[in-house]
């Protein structure tokens, strides 16, 4: 039951990071590349039509996550306390920052928000993909000072970074240099799904530009996969071990390398956003798999990592939740699959409706 939640979690998480992924990438996007009025509203337009929707899924996972595993669910909201609440203004930053642009047609107005609109989603993904860093990395559980636990061993809280910004030892920040090169993949990943989304639902002048541009962020993206694979041992001293142990993980990485393949190859607009779906989706699996069953490690010999076992709900407790959860992602689906067709095509014309 367990591995069946986990599962389902990583689905419905999987599923946010692809669809509010491409309204992070497009508004990174946004903040580097759209220069004309014109291409700045209707890229706005491309993230602000679907941002509402798309974050849905984020409540969705948290939910599941408060369900199936409600001590983990403590831990890390405690634990990464600073970052969520960053990550909160952002969120807000970046949502007033699509609505309020078009209020009034004064260009100081208007840049100010796309401003708001663009630092936000790239921080955005930035923290994101840190928190992914910390998740694969590990914190020190149980607060461990000179060989004792300062409170209960599940929990933790880690300041946005320490002194040496380094991620060996048992006191670690959210942000060192591992969990930087994280978030940086993160946002190069995004700004690629991103300019794939433009394409795909706009008629923008840059659009031909973003090929280029998808183009050397591959390249970019491929560089700092092989240095962050290359540096992993130093955080974990078999970094390979579970996918050596396991075969069928390897159908991960694969999927990852070939959403990479696909920014080359891919024939159409609608194959290369597919492409970095399978990016995103590989990316996430396959740390996740790395790490498997644990979905936490700890960095202190003092107290166990968090796996799924030990931070799971009672069997009854799964058994009900499921039949709540089956409802909830039904009616999810089709809300979403509602929306997406409503909003089928090019949306250049359509009204944002401020």
């Amino acid at each position: 039951m367990e591995i069946f939640w986990y599962i389902i979690i990583a689905i419905v998480l999987s599923i946010f990071f692809i669809l509010d992924g491409y309204d992070f990438g497009t508004g990174i996007i946004h903040l580097f590349f759209a220069k004309e009025e014109k291409d700045k509203v209707v890229i706005a337009k491309a993230a602000g039509l679907f941002w509402d929707s798309n974050e849905v899924w984020l409540v969705a996972g948290g939910g599941l996550l408060f369900m199936a595993f409600p001590t983990f669910y403590a831990s890390v909201f405690s634990g990464f306390y600073l970052p969520l609440i960053l990550v909160l203004w952002f969120i807000i930053f970046r949502a007033i920052g699509l609505e309020l642009r078009g209020q009034f047609d004064y260009p100081i107005w208007k840049s100010i928000w796309d401003k708001s609109f663009g630092i936000s989603s790239l921080l955005m993904a930035l923290f994101f993909g840190v928190g992914l860093g910390n998740i694969v990395r590990g914190v020190n559980l149980g607060g461990v000072e000179n060989g004792v636990s300062t409170y209960e061993a599940h929990y933790f809280f880690l300041p946005l970074w320490n002194s040496s910004f380094s991620p060996s030892g048992t006191h670690p920040g959210v942000i060192d240099w591992f969990t930087i090169i994280i978030g940086i993949i993160a946002v190069v990943t995004l700004a690629i799904h991103g300019a794939n989304w433009i394409r795909l639902k706009t008629n923008s002048s840059i659009n031909e530009k973003l090929k280029s541009i998808v183009s050397r962020l591959t390249w970019v993206l491929i560089a700092l996969t092989i240095f962050s694979l290359a540096v992993w041992h130093v955080i974990n001293p078999r970094p390979f071990g579970n996918f050596a142990d396991n075969p069928m993980f390897l159908i991960f990485p694969l999927l990852y390398l070939a959403g990479i393949a696909g920014q080359f190859f891919a024939p159409t607009y609608w194959w290369k956003f597919c492409s970095s779906s399978m990016i995103i989706v590989g990316g996430i699996t396959s740390s996740l798999a790395s790490i498997f069953p644990v979905i936490l490690p700890s960095t202190n010999t003092l107290n166990d990592s968090l796996t799924i076992y030990n931070t799971t709900t009672s069997a009854y407790g799964l058994s009900v939740a499921a039949g709540w959860m089956i409802i909830g992602i039904i009616l999810l689906a089709v809300y979403t699959i509602v929306q997406k067709k409503l909003l089928g095509g090019k949306i250049d014309d359509m009204d944002y409706g401020h």
